[in-house]
């Protein structure tokens, strides 16, 4: 199991089609206001249907698109195994923590770090 979450952020796998997907992840997260609009969910879905991607960030998407309010104990624990992994650029685990802990909105604090984080 360690060796396969190795993979989900590999140096390689995180190309600039990753870091727009986390651009457009934290985007969404920053503006969320319960649950995502349905353009949200579009633009999610989309991210989640790229198999180019890494993993991590797909599940990312995955559990922002089925916020209601907050992630779900499934997404909260997919969000422990991003923040977990030694492979995940710390940007990456930083989001994954904002998205584990969003309770119907982000945090001032949260919404300032992802700006600083995913300009």
């Amino acid at each position: 199991m360690v060796l396969m979450l190795g993979g989900l952020f590999s140096q390689a796998a995180m190309a600039q089609d990753a870091g727009t997907a986390l651009k457009t992840i934290a985007d969404i997260v920053s503006s969320l206001n319960h649950f995502p609009s349905d353009a949200d969910k579009a633009a999610l879905a989309e991210i989640q249907a790229n198999d180019s991607l890494p993993q991590g960030v797909r599940d990312m998407a995955n559990t922002v698109a089925n916020i209601s309010h907050s992630a779900s104990d499934e997404g909260k624990e997919a969000m422990a195994r991003i923040q977990a992994n030694a492979g995940a650029p710390d940007s990456a685990k930083e989001l994954a923590g904002i998205i584990a802990n969003i309770s119907h909105v982000a945090s001032d604090d949260a919404k300032a770090r992802l700006a600083e984080l995913y300009p």
